[in-house]
């Protein structure tokens, strides 16, 4: 027995020898052999055998955690805290409300000092707002405050960082707390850390800033806004590259970079590991050394070779024929390549992580971007290859609709964080995400017309509905006799003979006072008088009794049939979002008088229907009177003929299309040109001055021409075809 359990004891004892001698490697790595306390878990596995693992990077790269300089979580939360003080700031706790009840959503300005530091970029910034529909004078109307002390530069290191800003604020009798403010912030915190410090206390205000960590941004109060350049355009800015609902030629390269790269700091691992996914095929990643003062100090092995094939490609070329483009952080969180991807249309790939994506609250960035994780950045390539084409489209669509809808100015940028700030105001008539995500875009489908998809001429397909079948007849009378003319009487008999009208409204603008009911014509539809105001702008007011989503927009001396009625309003059910009509004008531009012209030639070209007798839908009215700001209605009142014009702009503005020409009769015609030719003296001349004054005027504002061109007219089926009459819906058409 005992001889047995002597054999069982070195047969037991030789096998842990065995083991130990030839996996005692393996073995030492675990403390209950080691002796050591157990390691926390790392992200990055410790590699124990370098021959199984093909080598992109060295262990110890691996293994790091980053830059040992860089703040622990602790210290950022320190200097979180030491900066918003009012960390828990929401919109029911730091934002009073009963500012905006009386007089609505204003905002006033701090009146500037002539000493006064001020970049070109805050400059920018104010003059959006002190342009648009929300401003006032009046800090008795305001419902929000902007500082005119520019807080954008908050790098003291920086020669536009303003100095003493605690100061200068409490001074303010205004700044009560910062409550009811917006401070702007592009750039905050200096070498080496970068952190969130403003070097001042923002109190109650709300922050929209760039570049926003997600552990210091208080959700449904600060705004995180996009990093833009200091020429960044005004308004209006430049196009996408991609034109609208087209598909893009199949690019040369899948994902590509081209920028700095730190070698020491925040930011530097990040872009000192991007060069392990270049393959010089489909994947280019190019990073130069090159920059800063002693750069030459810390350049590594690597600086020489990569600043030699940096100079290799150019970097407008790499974004125009590549599909994915990396956006890395840099020393901040965001970069100005972000907003360039999403112009050229190259799908961003963002490395950055912790940074609150700008507009978040409202835009799905899960549509037109690539969150990638700065841990992962092997994975990117293989991540990016399963995307599928048919949404690698979308993407680029997207990325264009984006970029034209809230990032392409400075005015858009600030317009769409002072609507998000409004949505807060009135939750129960804020836009829906989809508004926000969807052509036009959340700044051009207001909640004041309504919150329902439905009610607006841009969703009528996703809606899976259609426009009401009736319209609403509009008669603009400006006789200055006061009595009603046979022009009138006829155009009323015409469209109350319509199968699809429901109303007629005519709108006096004349001094006199209307006729009596009596002596208006007997009509099968309701006839209502609305007294105007003598101004030219009264044609695009959203009158209450216009119920209809057609508006038929008519001069009193136009002449039309019931049948060219008829034949418009099915045409424009087809397109609600355009205007359908049949006087038309045409845009050029002069070279050699270097502005735009206007011309009313009968001409294979077309880009305005006059609202002397055109259809278009009810929701322009609104978008006439509430996103215009006043003194572009002044303008109007101002200048003959000009209101026209503006429509015609402002729907181009929103949708991008052209307006639509239906056929009319040839004596319709004939006596357009007539009255044309009756203008062509001293008089016609000062009204053609004044049209041309109109459209530059316009283009001014806008910041580009926003008017399309288009040589289509649509006619009835058979119409002048040599059939018989009886097998033609519009048969009248064709007479003289």
């Amino acid at each position: 027995m005992q001889t047995r359990k002597k054999y069982i004891f070195l047969t037991f004892l030789a096998s842990w020898l065995l083991l130990f001698f030839f996996g005692g490697d393996q073995l030492r790595h675990f403390a209950f052999f080691s002796g050591r306390k157990t390691e926390a878990r790392r992200n990055w596995p410790r590699w124990t055998d370098r021959s199984l693992l093909k080598s992109f990077a060295d262990s110890e790269e691996l293994q790091s955690d980053g830059d040992p300089s860089l703040p622990s979580p602790r210290e950022r939360r320190a200097a979180r805290l030491s900066v918003y003080k009012n960390s828990r700031c929401r919109m029911e706790t730091c934002f009073d409300f009963s500012r905006c009840e009386k007089h609505g959503f204003k905002v006033f300005t701090y009146p500037r000092e002539r000493d006064q530091p001020l970049s070109e970029s805050y400059g920018k910034i104010l003059a959006s707002i002190e342009r648009s529909r929300y401003y006032t004078p009046n800090p008795e109307e305001a419902c929000l405050f902007i500082l005119s002390i520019d807080t954008l530069d908050r790098d003291h290191l920086s020669g536009q960082y303003v100095r003493n800003v605690n100061e200068k604020i409490r001074a303010f009798p205004l700044w009560n707390g910062g409550r009811n403010h917006l401070i702007f912030n592009l750039y905050s915190g200096t070498w080496p850390n970068y952190t969130e410090d403003l070097g001042f206390d923002i109190g109650q205000a709300i922050l929209a800033k760039a570049s926003f960590y997600t552990e210091s941004f208080r959700p449904g109060f600060d705004i995180s806004i996009p990093l833009f350049p200091k020429d960044h355009p005004q308004r209006g800015g430049e196009k996408g590259w991609l034109y609208q609902d087209s598909v893009p030629p199949k690019k040369k390269y899948l994902l590509v970079f081209k920028g700095k790269r730190y070698l020491t700091g925040i930011g530097s691992s990040t872009r000192n590991a991007l060069h392990h996914i270049h393959n010089g095929k489909d994947i280019i990643s190019l990073t130069t050394c090159k920059h800063g003062k002693d750069w030459e100090k810390h350049k590594d092995t690597r600086c020489d070779k990569d600043n030699v094939d940096y100079e290799k490609f150019n970097y407008q070329e790499l974004l125009h024929n590549s599909t994915f483009c990396i956006v890395p952080r840099g020393r901040r969180l965001g970069s100005f390549r972000f907003l360039e991807a999403l112009q050229a249309a190259c799908i961003p790939v963002l490395l950055s992580d912790g940074w609150e994506l700008p507009f978040a609250e409202a835009i799905d960035w899960g549509k037109a971007a690539v969150v990638g994780n700065e841990r992962l950045l092997l994975q990117i390539p293989s991540a990016v290859r399963c995307i599928h084409p048919e949404r690698v489209l979308a993407f680029q669509q997207q990325t264009q609709f984006l970029w034209d809808a809230y990032f392409s100015s400075v005015d858009k940028i600030v317009h769409t964080t002072l609507e998000i700030i409004k949505d807060r105001l009135l939750p129960h008539r804020s836009r829906s995400r989809f508004l926000w995500n969807t052509l036009p875009g959340g700044l051009l489908a207001l909640p004041e017309f309504s919150t329902h998809l439905g009610d607006f001429p841009f969703y009528y397909l996703q809606h899976g509905s259609s426009p009401s079948e009736k319209f609403t007849a509009f008669i603009r009378a400006v006789s200055p006799g006061g009595s009603l003319s046979q022009p009138i009487l006829r155009l009323i008999q015409a469209v109350s003979g319509s199968q699809y009208c429901a109303q007629i409204l005519v709108l006096w603008s004349c001094e006199k006072p209307p006729p009596p009911s009596g002596k208006w014509p007997q009509t099968t539809v309701p006839l209502t008088i609305i007294q105007g105001r003598g101004k030219l702008s009264d044609r695009f007011f959203p009158y209450a009794a216009i119920q209809t989503d057609a508006v038929l927009s008519l001069d009193e001396h136009t002449s039309l049939s019931t049948s060219e009625v008829d034949f418009a309003f099915t045409v424009w059910r087809s397109f609600p979002e355009r205007i359908v009509g049949f006087p038309t004008q045409s845009h050029f531009w002069d070279p050699e008088q270097k502005r735009w012209g206007y011309t009313s030639k009968w001409t294979n070209e077309l880009s305005i229907v006059l609202t002397a007798a055109a259809f278009y839908h009810r929701y322009y009215h609104t978008l006439f009177t509430e996103y215009l700001p006043a003194g572009l209605r002044e303008l109007v009142d101002g200048l003959a003929a000009c209101e026209d014009i503006l429509m015609n702009v402002l729907v181009a503005a929103v949708t991008k299309l052209p307006p639509i020409k239906v056929t009319q009769r040839k004596q319709h015609k004939e006596s357009v040109s007539q009255q044309v030719k009756g203008t062509t003296g001293a008089a016609g001349g000062r009204r053609f001055s004044q049209h041309q004054d109109c459209l530059n005027q316009l283009a001014d504002w806008f910041g580009y021409m926003p008017l399309v061109s288009s040589q289509l007219r649509l006619d009835p089926i058979l119409f002048k075809d040599q059939v018989s009459v009886l097998r033609k819906k519009y048969p009248r058409l064709e007479k003289p």
